[in-house]
């Protein structure tokens, strides 16, 4: 494994995780009793929360849903495939190498 692969794994991984926890966000968004600053919630809110401050001061609510979650799983799946799919930059540029 060279170290462009490692960086390329790396990456998927990051992204896929926070994709995974941003899904697992919108499904914690229909229980709003839920305590996001206790375990096991924290480990999902903690993460995902930095990014979704500057995003709610741009996308309000809509009927009082809060969408921001879903408009990063769509930002970090198309930056995901831009990336790293099977025709993504990166995938490309290391069969150029």
């Amino acid at each position: 494994m060279t170290g462009f692969d490692l960086t390329a794994w790396i990456l998927g991984l990051s992204l896929g995780l926070m994709i995974f926890l941003f899904i697992f966000r919108i499904v914690l968004t229909w229980y709003p009793q839920v305590d996001l600053n206790r375990l096991p919630f924290n480990l999902v809110a903690w993460p995902t929360e930095p990014f979704l401050i500057p995003l709610r001061k741009l996308v309000p609510p809509i009927g009082g849903v809060d969408i921001t979650p879903i408009i990063w799983v769509g930002i970090l799946s198309l930056l995901r495939e831009v990336l790293l799919g099977q025709q993504g930059l990166l995938t490309m540029w290391s069969r150029v190498q």
